[in-house]
């Protein structure tokens, strides 16, 4: 994920310490910062799926909602990584279909091409910060 962020020209800082509910810091100019937490996906029917959810274990699963702003995910099976809103996905389980739905849905369907990470620019950037 770093390496990713960091080839792709962004500022990447790492929290220093433990317990920190991100994993990454992306300066994006002036006071705006954006926090990722990295997860690592896998495939299930025709979807790429992960935990969207902390595992601290000392007070159980906990929600990522404004405690980090985008999910940084690792997808192995095609070696790519995607960029997705904290609130982009259910609280659990985070689930982008890697291909349009067989019955044409569209409405509450995240395809995984739309959060690839070559998709996102300085501009949409700022706008998760806002």
């Amino acid at each position: 994920m770093l390496n990713n962020l960091v080839r792709r020209g962004l500022h990447v800082l790492v929290p220093f310490g433990g317990g920190h509910p991100y994993d990454l810091v992306v300066d994006i100019g002036g006071r705006d910062f954006l926090r990722i937490q990295c997860k690592r996906a896998w495939p299930l029917k025709g979807c790429l799926v992960f935990n969207s959810r902390s595992t601290d274990h000392g007070r159980g699963p906990q929600s990522y909602a404004g405690l980090a702003d985008l999910f940084g995910v690792y997808f192995p099976p095609t070696d790519k990584v995607f960029l997705v809103p904290i609130d982009g996905v259910a609280t659990f389980e985070g689930r982008l279909r890697l291909k349009p739905a067989r019955n044409n849905q569209r409405k509450r369907i995240g395809l995984a091409e739309e959060f690839e990470i070559d998709r996102w620019t300085e501009e949409k950037l700022r706008a998760i910060s806002a």
